[in-house]
């Protein structure tokens, strides 16, 4: 992955990492990584895609990575409206792919938070995106996000919005890791693979806390799922694969994937497919079985995009 720098309109400096294909191109994927990791970890997977005839561009978020921004530290996407400052910033990489590639079709990827970034610019941007990848992601349920959202503004009025949530974690990755059999620490939950846990946990770019203001934009993002007169932007023939795991405890088992999935049906989308893993936790392409789960997705992608 060759590490570019990209000035965003939202006025951040992005760290944009790049693989050119390696056969003959098809097409180019953006991907958009998850809460508290960075781009740098798709490489695997960059390879594998450039390899099958696709351009990869990957990018790491406001507070997260090696992004820079005035308004962004580490944990933070913007001190307000953030969630918007995120998706202007995809919107400046997809312009960059399509300046490079002007007549390549752009699939936009995104893992766990990256699914809810994803879902949000294709609705934001729906002739911009030929394709949608969201895997791992929980949009939550309405009563559990009100909850959430009436929390971190408890939190806001006695902590502050550039503090790390002090509830949120315990509902979540605190959660998540004690339901583990047998789990070693904090971040089995991640994957069944104890060398790719080791590898997020050693890591300094992983495993952060993340403040009030970039939860609340993060449970934000999450609403467009439920407000149907945004998901009907979305264009009808638009393929769609959603990837969940069957020991997933962020997507409750796969049910939110199986949720999101009746979802997108239910506004007459006409190509979803939808796959739940068997015993697969959260990060799929950093599970035992990502070998098959990354060559299904190519095939997908192969069956919809031929070279060009």
């Amino acid at each position: 992955m060759e590490k570019q720098t990209l000035l965003s309109p939202s006025g951040a400096s992005l760290a944009l990492f790049v693989t050119p294909a390696t056969s003959r191109v098809r097409g180019a994927v953006q991907i958009n990584h998850g809460f508290a990791e960075h781009a740098a970890r798709y490489g695997r997977f960059a390879a594998a895609l450039a390899k099958a005839g696709f351009h990869v561009y990957a990018h790491d978020h406001r507070g997260h990575g090696e992004t820079k921004a005035p308004d962004a530290r580490q944990g933070m996407f913007a001190p307000r409206e953030g969630a918007l400052r995120v998706l202007d910033d995809v919107a400046a990489v997809h312009m960059r792919i399509a300046q490079d590639f002007p007549d390549l079709p752009i699939i936009t990827f995104g893992h766990s938070m990256g699914g809810l970034i994803a879902l949000n610019h294709a609705v934001r941007h729906p002739e911009a995106t030929q394709a949608l990848a969201i895997w791992n992601s929980n949009f939550g349920v309405p009563a559990l996000n009100a909850t959430a959202r009436f929390l971190l503004g408890y939190e806001r009025f006695r902590l502050g919005h550039d503090v790390p949530s002090r509830l949120l974690p315990r509902m979540t990755f605190r959660q998540w890791a004690a339901g583990i059999p047998g789990r070693k620490g904090q971040s089995d939950w991640l994957s069944r693979d104890e060398a790719e846990v080791n590898g997020y946990e050693r890591d300094p770019l992983c495993g952060f806390d993340g403040s009030v203001a970039m939860w609340t934009d993060v449970f934000a993002l999450m609403k467009v799922a439920h407000q149907p007169e945004r998901m009907k932007r979305l264009r009808s023939n638009i393929p769609v694969n959603l990837v969940g795991g069957t020991a997933d405890p962020a997507t409750e088992g796969g049910k939110s994937v199986l949720w999101l999935d009746k979802r997108l049906r239910a506004q007459n989308m006409s190509d979803v497919t939808v796959t739940i893993y068997p015993d697969t936790r959260h990060e799929t392409l950093n599970e035992i079985n990502r070998d098959d789960a990354t060559a299904e997705f190519i095939s997908w992608l192969k069956q919809r995009f031929p070279p060009l």
